[in-house]
């Protein structure tokens, strides 16, 4: 594997079928390593699925699924995960009854990575890097609140902090801001914005705001195939995108 690899991920000719139905269809999709790739579409497009075929919680009826040159459609979801692919789902699992240096300490015991590596913030002690971790995500004064009391917005940039201490190459983001508010949004944002060069990410979102502040790069499916690929102002005046969106409150709205 050369060293441009690491974190690249590309989807060939991919076709689910679920009972018949084609969730995907032809689909065709390439994520250059460090790039963040924001993946829209209305409602029903495949976009979930999507990120169940790279994650392999659902197989590929025919096609490839690559990363870092390494075919994992017939891998286990943990083997997929152990080879440097993590997922935040729309819902945060987090450990609330512990308190934030807890979960953190939980995550960072099963030994998938290190975290001054990962970062690379310096190779100082362990607790440094745990300490520059919660920095990060904007949690350093929350180390003793039990995760179960803290806001919305504070257990998502958890679970992401979390899954970053696994030390994954890709992180595939399931809209990642819903339910925030608009100031936890826009830190969201910000947070993004610093990961995405160290990580390759893929966010899955309906919030155009949040994808035109973090997204260079906007990948559009539609009824299980990719419609369009271009920069967020491409993509606003894509006219097959348009037709698309129509009915769903536009683009604007997605």
């Amino acid at each position: 594997m050369s060293k441009k690899d690491k974190g690249h991920l590309v989807m060939r000719d991919v076709v689910v079928n679920f009972n018949g139905f084609k969730a995907i269809d032809n689909f065709n999709f390439e994520v250059p390593k460090g790039e963040l790739r924001c993946l829209i579409g209305p409602n029903g497009a495949g976009k979930t699925t999507a990120l169940d075929l790279i994650c392999g919680k659902v197989k590929p009826t025919s096609g490839e699924v690559l990363f870092e040159g390494l075919w994992i459609d017939d891998m286990e979801e943990h083997e997929i995960a152990w080879a440097g692919i993590g997922r935040k789902f729309q819902i945060p699992s987090v450990f609330r009854e512990l308190t934030v240096r807890e979960n953190l300490d939980v995550a960072h015991s099963k030994d998938y990575g290190v975290l001054t590596n990962a970062l690379q913030f310096g190779r100082g002690e362990e607790t440094d890097g745990l300490e520059k971790l919660v920095e990060l995500v904007g949690l350093q004064n929350e180390l003793d609140t039990i995760a179960g009391h803290l806001s919305h917005g504070q257990t998502q940039w958890l679970e992401i902090s979390l899954l970053l201490a696994q030390d994954p190459q890709l992180i595939l983001m399931d809209e990642p801001t819903a339910g925030m508010t608009v100031q936890e949004t826009q830190k969201t944002a910000e947070l993004f914005n610093r990961l995405k060069g160290r990580h390759t990410l893929i966010v899955v979102e309906h919030d155009m705001g949040f994808v035109k502040e973090i997204g260079e790069d906007i990948s559009v499916m539609h009824m299980g195939t990719m419609l369009a690929e271009g920069t967020v102002r491409e993509i606003e005046q894509n006219d097959a995108v348009k037709e698309a969106y129509l009915g769903s409150g536009g683009i604007t709205g997605a």
